[in-house]
C-alpha cells in the first residue's frame, strides 16, 4: 500500500500559504482542501505516492475520471455528472497547487501548466424586484428575539451589499450605526467601508437594543447576529434562516445565496449609481467582475421599454 502522507502533508503546506501568506478566505481553503485531497485518493488508486511522480497524463486521467463519476449525494443509477463548473474548480486548484510547489521548489515541474481551463460561462446574477423585496423585508406577524435578528440580517443584507459569510463574522465593533456605516472584513481579509440606510439602522438598533441580549449567553463572542443558542451563525445556517424568510415571502423562483447582494448592486446601478462606487462596496477586486450587473440593469430597461412605449413592437405583435 502506497504511503500519500509526503503527498498530505505538502498540501497542508499549501493550504497553511493560502490563509497565511495569501490571506484567502476559508470558504477557499476549505473548497481547495476537498479538492485537492480527492486528486491525492484517486492517486493512490493509482499507485502514485508523491507528487514528483505526477505527470500531465496523470492529471488529464484523473479530470477525466471526475467527469464520469457518480455524484455523492445521487442515486447511484443518477445521470447526473460533475458540472463544467465544478472542473473549472479542480483545474483551478491543481493549477495553484503546482505554482506554490513549484515556486517552493518541492517539485521540478509543474505538469498542471498545461491544463487548460474550460470557458466559464457568465451566468446573470438573478436579482429581486423591488416589490419582491418589500415582500421580504415585511415584518412577520411573529417578532420574536430570532425574527428580529433574521430581520436586521437581511435589511442590512439587502442595504449595503453583505456576503452571507460577512454578515455571519459582522462583529460590534464594525457597527458605526451612529455615521451609517458598517466596516466589512470581505474576501482576503480586506477591508471596506459600506453606507448602511436607514431603515436597516433601525432594524439594527431595535436588534441590538431589544432582541441581541435575549439570545446571548456568557459563552456568545462578540458577532452581531447571533443564533437561539447564542453561538455565531455558520454560513449555511444563516441562509437556512434567509431562506425561510425568501419563500415565506412567495418567491417562487431558484433562490440563491448571493440573490440580496445581487439586489444591491442591480437596483444602485439601475437607479444611477457609479458603477465604480458599486465596485467598492462590493468589495470587487476587479471592475470586471462588478460589470456584469450592466447585463442586468440593461435586460431590466429592455423589457420595461419593449412593455410600455408605444412603438416598441409591431402592430398585432403581443
Amino acid at each position: 500500500m502506497n504511503d500519500t502522507s509526503a503527498m498530505d502533508r505538502l498540501v497542508e503546506d499549501f493550504l497553511v500559504y493560502l490563509r497565511h501568506e495569501r490571506g484567502q478566505s476559508k470558504n477557499t481553503h476549505d473548497t481547495y482542501a476537498s479538492l485537492l485531497n480527492r486528486f491525492v485518493r484517486w492517486a493512490a488508486t493509482q499507485s502514485i505516492g508523491d507528487w514528483k511522480q505526477v505527470q500531465f497524463n496523470d492529471l488529464t486521467r484523473f479530470l477525466e475520471h471526475e467527469r464520469k463519476r457518480e455524484l455523492d449525494r445521487e442515486p447511484e443509477d443518477s445521470p447526473k455528472r460533475l458540472t463544467s463548473e465544478s472542473v473549472y474548480l479542480q483545474i483551478a486548484a491543481l493549477r495553484a497547487f503546482y505554482r506554490f510547489a513549484e515556486n517552493e521548489k518541492f517539485v521540478e515541474k509543474n505538469p498542471a501548466e498545461l491544463l487548460s481551463l474550460p470557458k466559464r460561462w457568465k451566468r446573470l446574477p438573478k436579482a429581486l424586484t423591488n416589490d419582491e423585496i418589500d415582500q421580504v423585508l415585511k415584518r412577520p406577524a411573529v417578532f420574536d428575539p430570532s425574527a428580529s435578528c433574521v430581520q436586521a440580517a437581511l435589511e442590512l443584507a439587502y442595504a449595503s451589499g453583505l456576503r452571507i459569510s460577512e454578515l455571519c463574522n459582522l462583529r460590534l465593533e464594525q457597527l458605526h450605526l451612529d455615521s451609517g456605516f458598517v466596516t466589512v472584513i470581505g474576501k482576503g481579509n480586506k477591508e471596506r467601508v459600506v453606507p448602511v440606510g436607514k431603515t436597516a439602522v433601525n432594524a439594527l438598533n431595535e436588534y441590538l437594543n431589544a432582541a441581541r441580549s435575549k439570545l446571548v449567553t456568557t459563552k456568545s463572542p462578540a458577532n452581531v447576529f447571533l443564533t437561539k443558542r447564542g453561538r455565531p451563525f455558520r454560513r449555511e445556517i444563516m441562509w437556512q434562516y434567509l431562506r425561510r424568510r425568501l419563500n415565506g415571502a412567495g418567491i417562487q423562483r431558484n433562490i440563491t445565496p448571493h440573490m440580496l447582494r445581487h439586489s444591491f448592486a442591480t437596483h444602485l446601478l439601475e437607479n444611477g449609481a457609479d458603477l465604480r462606487v458599486i465596485q467598492e462596496m462590493l468589495g470587487h477586486a476587479q471592475i470586471n467582475t462588478t460589470e456584469i450587473y450592466t447585463h442586468v440593469a440593461g435586460s431590466r430597461l429592455r423589457e420595461v421599454h419593449r412593455r410600455f412605449h408605444p412603438r416598441a413592437k409591431l402592430k398585432g405583435a403581443d
